[in-house]
């Protein structure tokens, strides 16, 4: 039996491209039910004037992992007020993969980002709080000590007071002494609390 060959998605795909590709058609192209076509579009939009708007507000909704890599990438590509606003909203998704997605993505932003971190550092939501935290760790700005020690002397819930301590532990210098040991004080109950600033005030002393 001779075999005949068919279109494959990726064909398919090829073949769609070769028409106009006007940002009209490359935003209706993100609700096109084959994942291909909507991986060209999340990456061919980032020419469009308004392509944050478009991407942002199918990140979310998207449930192929290869598309939302995409349009991930081009919104760390963009940089935008817009982009980064759409990353921030994703931190309290349910879906586990898109929150650390976006945790990633924003990791790769430290210019857009350090701007809001006060205010990511203030949720009212602590697992935001923690996330904000995981994100300093990748930030490289000159605050991200200031900003864990605030976190370790202000914020009122245990978990997110532990991840701040982590991370001094890496960063903190002989400022993060004091608000260490306050710390500790405050959380003399809490053998995690207890072992992290410990081992924290000792990379410090030892530096």
């Amino acid at each position: 039996m001779a075999f005949i060959k068919t279109h494959s998605a990726q064909s398919i795909s090829e073949d769609e491209r070769k028409q106009p590709r006007n940002c009209e058609n490359l935003e209706a192209e993100l609700d096109n039910p084959n994942p291909t076509t909507r991986r060209w579009a999340a990456r061919d939009l980032v020419d469009c004037p308004k392509a944050s708007v478009a991407l942002v507000s199918h990140l979310e909704q998207e449930e192929d992992v290869s598309v939302r890599e995409v349009i991930l990438t081009s919104l760390t590509t963009l940089g935008d007020e817009v982009a980064v606003a759409g990353l921030v909203n994703c931190l309290s998704s349910e879906g586990v993969a898109l929150r650390n997605e976006a945790i990633e993505a924003m990791k790769q932003l430290p210019d857009e980002v350090a701007p809001i971190m006060r205010k990511l550092l203030a949720d009212a939501n602590p697992d935001v709080r923690i996330f904000a935290v995981n994100i300093l760790e990748s930030l490289r700005h000159p605050d991200v000590e200031a900003w864990l020690i605030e976190v370790i002397e202000n914020d009122p819930h245990l978990n997110v007071c532990a991840t701040a301590v982590d991370l001094l532990g890496e960063v903190g210098s002989f400022a993060a002494k004091e608000p260490l040991l306050r710390l500790k004080a405050r959380y003399f109950e809490e053998p995690y609390i207890q072992f992290a600033a410990d081992l924290a005030l000792k990379i410090i002393n030892e530096d």
